[in-house]
């Protein structure tokens, strides 16, 4: 199934810099945005602690620089925990941020670990998709699933997404439709994660399951979908994600659709962060791609050391 050779992408990626050391926190999951100006912001998970802890204490930052390249200034907690009741009472993961329209979309993971706990369950149990939005990249943010999540898991036990949903992927389908694509966790039958596919008519949702789910599987291999980024350009679907079992837990994975449902077997999307910053090897995941007249332009990745996280920026040159 597998083609481990290098794809256009990965052989056009060039190391620019390592950003976001924040003292005291671990910072993952980092989203860019351009903004009118050329500015850049980033939509950013941090928490403090353990790394571990990004389960029950995870909230989204924003930080903003004059260019991709330039220094980065952290200017505060945009979106975090609600508590009680609601469905996104602790930890707030996941920022994927894009323009639709006039405003600025920014979904997200949350979860309610009391919930979990009353239910003798996983703390990953309670993890759904959610969104805000805002007339600004640095908020103020408004929730549009308040009361229920944006994405709920299914219904019927026995479905592959009836667990979780996480890792949101919107896709702004060239037919003016919003297609958002979503990791769930096939707890019920083989364990593994896949991927699936929702669509809307408009940003709000509702989100309608794509029928013939999963559409992204390599169950086949006993391996797994994460983090998926998924994107148009020059009339193809493009998808980059992290690797779980396919080529190497360190890499990044590469995929190529005509029709944004079926998809290529997987290539190398990118190389271990060895390759690019040295170092021993780390954990490189959480790929996100800042966008440029309709074009790829710059790589983010989550890149974690031995004692900390941050994130690593990498140019992305012509490829397709």
């Amino acid at each position: 199934m597998t083609d481990s050779t290098h794809s256009p992408f990965c052989d056009s990626l060039q190391p620019v810099a390592q950003i976001l050391d924040c003292p005291g926190w671990h910072v993952w999951c980092c989203s860019p945005i351009y903004d009118a100006d050329g500015r850049v912001h980033v939509l950013f998970s941090r928490w403090r602690d353990t790394f571990g802890d990004w389960l029950r204490s995870s909230e989204i930052a924003h930080a903003v620089a004059d260019s991709p390249e330039e220094p980065y200034t952290v200017t505060g907690t945009v979106l975090s925990g609600r508590g009680g009741d609601f469905w996104d009472a602790d930890t707030i993961h996941n920022p994927t941020i894009q323009k639709v329209g006039e405003r600025y979309a920014l979904f997200y993971i949350g979860n309610n670990l009391a919930e979990a706990e009353k239910n003798h369950a996983h703390h990953a149990s309670t993890q759904r998709i959610g969104l805000a939005v805002a007339d600004s990249p640095e908020g103020p943010w408004t929730r549009i699933s308040d009361e229920a999540p944006l994405l709920d898991v299914s219904k019927n036990p026995s479905d592959w997404d009836s667990y979780l949903t996480t890792n949101p992927a919107l896709l702004q389908h060239p037919d003016g439709k919003l297609w958002l694509y979503y990791k769930a966790w096939d707890r019920h039958n083989d364990d593994l994660r896949k991927m699936g596919l929702a669509v809307a008519e408009k940003l709000e949702g509702p989100y309608n399951r794509y029928e013939m789910n999963p559409v992204v599987d390599f169950s086949s291999i006993d391996a797994q979908v994460e983090d998926a980024y998924v994107w148009f350009e020059q009339g193809c679907f493009h998808m980059l994600m992290r690797d779980m079992g396919v080529i190497h837990p360190h890499v990044g994975l590469y995929l190529r659709s005509e029709d944004g449902i079926q998809w290529s077997e997987p290539q190398l999307g990118y190389e271990q962060s060895t390759v690019y910053f040295g170092g021993e090897v780390q954990r490189f995941e959480r790929p996100q791609i800042l966008m440029k007249n309709g074009k790829a332009d710059y790589l983010f990745c989550a890149l974690m050391n031995s004692e900390s996280s941050n994130a690593a920026v990498l140019k992305i040159g012509e490829w397709s």
